[in-house]
């Protein structure tokens, strides 16, 4: 497939990504300011229920204390949404990096094969050039045989004559190196250095990964062939690191 194809279909399947990523943006927003909504009326009820202490009855603080209690259950709620927000924002975008590192490995090796395509045509007709000029030396020696010939026959004709006799090595024509491009020299793209790394490998994310289940982990994500997964497994999993600290208390 060639490169014009690839980067029309990844164009293609971004089209919509910047409307995504606006619409999680406003809700986010929106949490946002709804919390802090809920943030000012506590503090209202807060001072009140200070305040009117002495004087409020036991039913009366009982109310108040329950819709501080209320609106804190909302706020956490809106911070709750927020996160699974932020963590599909994320998805979103990370689900389109991975599609371009698939289409630049593609790319890569499309690349390799018309390259090998290339030099075996190469060599094919470096072949046929050389039976060629064997087939032009051969004529051209049956040519200084003849004139050699005419030349011990002392004929006055054939002296007068002057006959031009090609050299092998105007025959040769070098051969043609064009197409030999080198994939690394394409795609040799520096990496972002502010991208985040994780795992033990120290590199960025890229396909599946697996959270570790211990809160305190200072890696917390790895890629599966790393920890030597092929599907995620059932229950909790802890990384390499952590399952050794566990073991050891």
């Amino acid at each position: 497939m060639a490169a014009g194809m690839y980067l029309e279909h990844y164009l293609d399947s971004i089209e919509n990504l910047p409307f995504e990523l606006q619409r999680n943006f406003n809700l986010m927003r929106d949490l946002d300011q709804r919390t802090e909504d809920l943030k000012g009326q506590i503090d209202s009820l807060a001072k009140e229920y200070t305040a009117n202490a002495r004087t409020l009855s036991s039913e009366q603080k009982l109310s108040i204390l329950r819709q501080i209690q209320q609106s804190y259950s909302k706020c956490k709620e809106f911070g709750d949404d927020k996160v699974q927000l932020a963590m599909q924002t994320y998805e979103m975008v990370d689900k389109h990096i991975r599609r371009l590192d698939t289409d630049l490995a593609r790319f890569e090796a499309d690349l390799k094969e018309k390259q090998i395509e290339s030099t075996d045509y190469d060599s094919t007709s470096s072949k046929g050039k050389k039976g060629d000029t064997r087939q032009k030396e051969k004529k051209v020696a049956k040519t200084r045989s003849k004139v050699k010939s005419s030349d011990e026959d002392g004929s006055p004709k054939s002296a007068q004559k002057k006959v031009k006799l090609l050299q092998p090595g105007e025959f040769n024509t070098p051969s043609s190196n064009f197409g030999n491009v080198h994939p690394s020299d394409v795609l040799d793209m520096p990496v972002d250095p502010n991208e985040p790394t994780y795992c033990l490998c120290h590199q960025v994310s890229y396909g599946e990964m697996i959270g570790c289940d211990n809160t305190e982990c200072s890696i917390e994500w790895f890629h599966f062939a790393c920890v030597g997964l092929t599907t995620k497994p059932r229950g909790k999993w802890y990384c390499p690191r952590c399952s050794q600290d566990r073991k050891r208390k």
